[in-house]
């Protein structure tokens, strides 16, 4: 890694990079300005990169944006020079499980004990942090894990990315989003936690989550590849379960996800208003169309980079050969119906999966959505400006700009004509405070 430059502009004390920052470091008083710069920062509301960038930061959030060379500051003020970097706003992961580490499938986990994958949650948070990624949403947890690490994060417990919880997920019985492991004998009496069946259970299922403290609900709306005794195409909530749904979590001012891998689980949850499709591994050109041109946005969040693990890695991880047979069915029809998808113009996110491959690698799946046809300016608003604007916190998050929350990131060369520098992320701010430096 080259060393930071270390640059006087305008016959200000810039302090070298090392020596201006520490990792996790207390926040600094409430009225004190500090300044990051870097050689060069993407703009992703504009589509465009920018030069020599001068970010003001004051209490956690983006009070300034100008040019080094054509700015005076009064004498004294902090400045971090990241150097010959390009800054960026911190990603955002539209789909993770913090609480499943990817080396242990199939039947492993039942070697642990049901505190084991909260624990495990603290780590994969870091390493996503690490990776870049400042706002992560996690689409289903055991015992509302990510609700509790959320808390834990947001009051200094533990380091992690902004997480925003869905608790348990929803579902039908024996369906995806149930636990379909286990003989009847293991089974509980009673139905598992967000397991519903009609449309008043799953209303209710929406608002248990809520109270709990949810941030999204999330819905398997087909068969899953990692789950037992069901298949990715088919369809297992009606289209009126998933508008039921929809209607009442967004009456609570709440977004829904829906994993949905078959073509018409795919359109059902489209006609029924869900707000981001998860996986659309088998969608058809229908089901594209539909998304392309409701008038309520909907988003695909296409995970097309986890099969490269699970396939080399996911016998020696003890993932059952029926899982590794449906996730070899579809990966290669998934990634397809990606080009598709972004060809016709479907509003796309980023997510990863991370879970079902280790966390921390999330930022390899760049390099696979501009195979598959975005260019690289595209992958990167698909995993900032977009990922903000299908949360509703477009005016937090998402994009180097005024009044959002310095969350930024930095990498050696340019990521707009080599996406791959996001696989090696050099520099995490979260709120201003540096989280990661690499020297």
């Amino acid at each position: 890694m080259k060393k930071l430059a270390l640059k006087l502009r305008n016959h200000l004390p810039i302090m070298a990079f090392a020596a201006a920052v520490s990792v996790s470091q207390p926040a600094q008083a409430a009225e004190e300005v500090e300044y990051f710069t870097a050689a060069r920062m993407v703009d992703v509301l504009a589509g465009k990169m920018v030069e020599g960038p001068l970010i003001g930061v004051k209490a956690g959030r983006i009070v300034s944006i100008s040019n080094i060379a054509a700015t005076t500051l009064p004498q004294g003020v902090k400045i971090t020079d990241l150097g010959n970097r390009t800054l960026l706003p911190g990603l955002i992961d539209m789909h993770v499980h913090l609480d499943s580490p990817a080396d242990i499938g199939g039947y492993r986990g039942l070697e642990y004990t049901d505190s084991f994958w909260a624990m495990t949650a603290v780590g994969n948070a870091r390493a996503m942090l690490d990776a870049g990624f400042t706002t992560v949403r996690n689409v289903g947890s055991s015992n509302r894990n990510d609700i509790g690490l959320m808390q834990a994060i947001a009051d200094g417990y533990a380091t992690g990315p902004r997480i925003v919880p869905a608790g348990y997920a929803l579902g039908a019985t024996g369906g995806h989003c149930d636990s379909t492991f286990l003989p009847p004998s293991l089974e509980k009496s009673k139905k598992e936690e967000g397991v519903g069946d009609g449309v008043e259970e799953l209303r209710y299922q929406v608002r248990r989550q809520r109270k709990f403290g949810a941030q999204v609900i999330k819905v398997c709306a087909t068969g899953g590849v990692f789950s037992r005794n069901t298949e990715p195409g088919q369809q297992q909530l009606s289209e009126a379960e998933l508008k039921a749904i929809a209607d009442e979590a967004h009456q609570w001012g709440l977004r829904v996800a829906a994993h949905a891998h078959g073509a018409d689980g795919i359109k059902a949850a489209i006609k029924a208003g869900i707000d981001t499709i998860e996986h659309a591994s088998l969608v058809d050109d229908e089901g594209i169309k539909l998304a392309a041109e409701r008038k309520q946005p909907v988003w695909f969040s296409m995970d097309i980079f986890n099969t490269d693990y699970t396939q080399s890695e996911g016998k020696k991880n003890g993932v059952l050969e029926d899982n590794l047979r449906k996730d070899r069915e579809v990966a290669q029809i998934q990634r397809d119906n990606f080009r598709k998808a972004h060809k016709a113009g479907v509003k796309m996110v980023f997510g990863s999966d991370a879970g079902v491959m280790p966390h921390g690698s999330a930022g390899g799946q760049f390099k696979t959505m501009v195979q598959f046809g975005m260019t690289p300016m595209e992958a990167i608003q698909a995993a900032t400006r977009n990922g903000a604007q299908a949360l509703g916190r477009e005016g937090e998050i998402g994009a180097i700009a005024v009044g959002r929350l310095a969350d930024m990131i930095a990498v050696d060369g340019d990521p707009t004509t080599n996406v791959r520098e996001l696989e090696s992320v050099d520099v995490v701010i979260k709120g201003g405070i540096v989280m990661k430096a690499v020297k």
